[in-house]
């Protein structure tokens, strides 16, 4: 797992956690923070998580080319 897959993965966390602290003090300017941290952390762990397929696909075919 990248780097920047376990950073999305605690930035979702993070979203969670103030939207559920947003919910509970009844702001929802925080709430709304949350919800962008959850989409953003979202993104980055897609990214991560792309970025690490396509370098296993890569070693797998040169793998291949060094048979």
């Amino acid at each position: 797992m990248r780097r920047c897959e376990l950073e999305g993965r605690a930035e979702q966390l993070r979203g969670r956690a103030k939207q559920a602290i947003g919910d509970l003090t009844d702001d929802a300017r925080l709430k709304g923070e949350g919800l962008v941290d959850e989409a953003t952390g979202r993104v980055r762990e897609g990214v991560g998580r792309t970025r690490r397929r396509v370098g296993e696909t890569i070693e797998r075919a040169g793998k291949r080319i060094e048979r």
